[in-house]
């Protein structure tokens, strides 16, 4: 299964949390952000372009992989790795990073 796959199956059920949690909208929104402007996805256009597939893959990978090695485990909050995988997950549902790829 694709680290995407992996990231939108466990964290876009958080989602629902949006509707009552305006902080964690907030951090969201700030993650996805600062994920557009890593990923150099940011132009001068008033709508940001999506992501490229594999390179949102290849970041998300090495934050699950980071994530591992310091042995994380999510909590009923939010941290600051719950507010970015909620990101990732964001950005694959938007811009439906995950159609034609087989998960």
């Amino acid at each position: 299964m694709s680290p995407l796959a992996r990231i939108t199956g466990s964290f876009a059920p958080r989602f629902a949390e949006f509707a009552f949690e305006p902080g964690f909208v907030a951090a969201v929104d700030q993650h996805v952000a600062e994920l557009r402007e890593r990923l150099a996805v940011n132009h001068s256009g008033l709508i940001p372009r999506p992501p490229h597939r594999e390179v949102l893959a290849d970041y998300a990978l090495g934050f699950l992989d980071a994530l591992e090695e310091i042995d994380w485990r999510e909590p009923v909050g939010h941290d600051y790795a719950v507010c970015r995988l909620t990101a990732i997950s964001w950005l694959v549902h938007r811009h439906d990073l995950l159609r034609g790829t087989g998960g």
